[in-house]
């Protein structure tokens, strides 16, 4: 049986281009950056090749990249890395009731050391106000961590106006940027962006490698101590062919850009329109004016979701309820409580994603089994 995917915004498969940069390092090049000898040379060229490739994607400076094992530590490392560092300026943090796991524990964990964190409502799009950002400003907030994309339902934050106010009022602006990056033209300069978190195995790289972006203006404390490694604040022996396996999807997410989000788009509205012609008591959430490009998460009235994924495996089709990150929890996804979604619709949630090797074929294969199983399981 073909198997069909779409749960990009989960993994993707790592790309051809990328293993092939990747594997001279593994068993030839396979030499320590820390090293003199010509081995260990050639293998801090690569990442440092590897660091300006992702600076360019969001276009900063190659020496404002620092590598991390993914999104999650580059999150903990944005907040506690300010936070602990800054803590005499104050020490009260914004963030959103939407935001991954990554920051909402984060933020759980700062509060239990003393923090102050306040979580900003978003509305039935799963939009932040920013009037309500204004207004939760205190002269003891030192950070802002808003998520560039919703990793659940797709929505995309106002980052600009959240990185002008934070800009004006001299506060740093965080932002996970994991769904983001490499399916979105992000320019951390334009949008005043501070620190912004990222993960390779969303945009084609391996599991285990990802980066954080930090202003050459900002300080932070690195919560990890041993030799000198990535400027004094990430210790430890470099991954090596992780880091160029994530240098080089992001050269390639920038070279394709344009035509990733125009495929995707296609394919997503596509998608979203042949069920909306095909079934009935649905509701797509997120904004479909201000969304991922591959992003659709629709509920299904009265249906049971890990019945429906099932039965959507059972056909070769891989697709989720939502965060990969809270598959284990029977608890209702926090993100569609957070926008107001009643439980006869949240317990039916489906989110697909879609990635460059989906074709409209595979979309009709979907569409043909959801609309089956999703009518039998009403009968």
């Amino acid at each position: 049986m073909k198997i069909r995917y779409f749960d990009n915004a989960a993994t993707t498969k790592v790309k051809k281009e990328v293993f092939n940069k990747m594997f001279p390092y593994f068993m030839q090049e396979y030499g320590n950056p820390s090293s003199l000898y010509k081995m260990g040379r050639t293998a801090k060229a690569a990442v440092e090749e590897a660091r300006r490739n992702v600076a360019k994607l969001i276009n900063c400076d190659k020496n404002e990249i620092y590598f991390t094992s993914g999104g999650t530590e580059s999150d903990n490392t944005a907040l506690k890395g300010i936070m602990y560092l800054e803590k005499h300026k104050g020490k009260h943090i914004i963030t959103s009731k939407i935001e991954h796991p990554a920051i909402l524990n984060t933020c759980k964990t700062l509060e239990e050391n003393g923090y102050k964190v306040t979580y900003l409502n978003v509305n039935k799009d799963g939009i932040i106000d920013i009037e309500d950002l204004n207004n939760s400003i205190t002269k003891d907030t030192v950070l802002i961590s808003i998520m560039f994309a919703n990793n659940e339902i797709g929505s995309i934050q106002p980052i600009q106006a959240i990185g002008e106010i934070a800009n004006k009022k001299g506060i740093i602006f965080h932002t996970d940027a994991v769904q983001a990056c490499g399916n979105l033209n992000i320019d951390v300069k334009k949008l005043k962006i501070d620190m912004l978190s990222l993960s390779g195995h969303k945009i084609g790289a391996p599991k285990g490698i990802g980066a954080l972006y930090v202003n050459k203006n900002i300080k932070f404390k690195n919560l990890i101590d041993g030799g000198h490694q990535e400027k004094d604040k990430r210790a430890g022996t470099e991954n090596v062919p992780g880091m160029i396996g994530l240098g080089e999807a992001c050269r390639i997410a920038k070279d394709h850009l344009e035509t990733h989000i125009y495929q995707m788009t296609e394919l997503r509205d596509y998608y979203i329109s042949k069920i909306k012609s095909n079934l009935s008591d649905i509701k797509i959430n997120g904004s479909m004016e201000h969304r991922l490009p591959g992003n659709s998460n629709i509920s299904f009235k009265n249906i049971n979701g890990n019945e429906l994924l099932a039965k959507l495996d059972e056909k070769g089709i891989c697709a989720s309820a939502g965060s990969a990150c809270s598959s284990g929890s029977n608890l209702p996804s926090h993100v569609l409580t957070a926008i107001g979604l009643p439980s006869e619709y949240a317990d039916g949630t489906l989110r697909v994603t879609f990635g460059d090797d989906n074709t409209k074929e595979d979309v009709d294969y979907l569409v043909t089994n959801l609309i089956e199983i999703v009518e039998n399981a009403k009968k």
